[in-house]
């Protein structure tokens, strides 16, 4: 029976989701049971693409992206593909319509085969749109369930969400990326160097980000609004702490959030959340 298989599928994304990311599964453990399938089949199938270009090295990954995104596209036409990952997101595709969103994102994924250096602000602005503001907006269209005006009124803060998380994986990582991947994203960088001043400048960028983004999650329905709230309290605890350390600092180690604070800002979420405090 198919069913069998679609549940098989959207097991197989949740699978992958809690591997690769603990922070984005607490965060989904905290949305409606009627919700978290959806979100698990997107995060599946980005982390999958993101994987091809960023760890399969020695692979030949154009290949692998382009196949994936056949699989992809046959199976949103076809409304079934044997790859379970796929499989489970084509649905949700089909169902919340995210075909442009899909498209967007496929986009940034090739730029980060052809691209290391993001020298112009409207380089890193495509690029953060397509990596990180459709996968916001994906949630977006979930979270609202058919409602358009809901939709069109948190768009802006959903893309600012996005923007947020994406520019403080770029900061945390950055040595990461310099030294295995040789991308530099932030266009006020010197190359590959970070000074003092670029990182005042990106901080005060991404705290306007975050600053946007909360209006829209007191907004959001009850049956995501704790779980948003949960994502954006660990972010904004990566982005204190990097703003704590100087530029050679972040340049020499990964900043991290021990298990033990993740627990704290889950209790301390969940408190305001019952206190209507968000």
């Amino acid at each position: 029976m198919k069913e069998i298989f679609d549940k098989s599928s959207y097991q197989c994304s949740k699978i992958i989701t809690r591997n690769y990311s603990t922070s984005f599964s607490l965060g989904i453990n905290l949305f409606s049971p009627k919700i978290k399938p959806a979100i698990y089949a997107i995060y599946g199938f980005v982390r999958c693409a993101d994987e091809i270009v960023d760890t399969f090295e020695g692979y030949p990954q154009a290949t692998l992206l382009s196949e994936f995104e056949e699989e992809y596209k046959k199976a949103v036409e076809r409304k079934i593909s044997m790859n379970p990952v796929i499989n489970s997101f084509q649905e949700i595709v089909n169902q919340y319509q995210l075909q442009e969103e899909v498209n967007d994102f496929m986009v940034s994924m090739k730029m980060d085969l052809n691209k290391d250096n993001y020298k112009t602000t409207q380089d890193y602005e495509n690029y953060i749109h397509g990596s990180a503001d459709v996968i916001g907006l994906m949630c977006l269209k979930i979270f609202a369930n058919g409602d358009e005006e809901k939709y069109k009124d948190l768009k802006p803060y959903a893309v600012s969400l996005g923007s947020a998380f994406q520019k403080v994986n770029f900061l945390r990582d950055i040595k990461d990326d310099f030294e295995s991947l040789g991308r530099s994203y932030f266009p006020n960088m010197n190359g590959y160097e970070l000074n003092e001043r670029a990182k005042k400048e990106i901080i005060e960028d991404i705290e306007k980000d975050f600053k946007s983004a909360y209006e829209g999650i007191v907004k959001l329905p009850t049956s995501s609004k704790l779980g948003v709230y949960l994502a954006y309290r660990y972010y904004l605890l990566l982005l204190k702490k990097l703003k704590t350390k100087n530029s050679k600092e972040i340049l020499s180690e990964r900043t991290r959030v021990s298990n033990l604070f993740k627990l704290i800002i889950l209790f301390k979420s969940y408190t305001r959340h019952k206190l209507n405090m968000i």
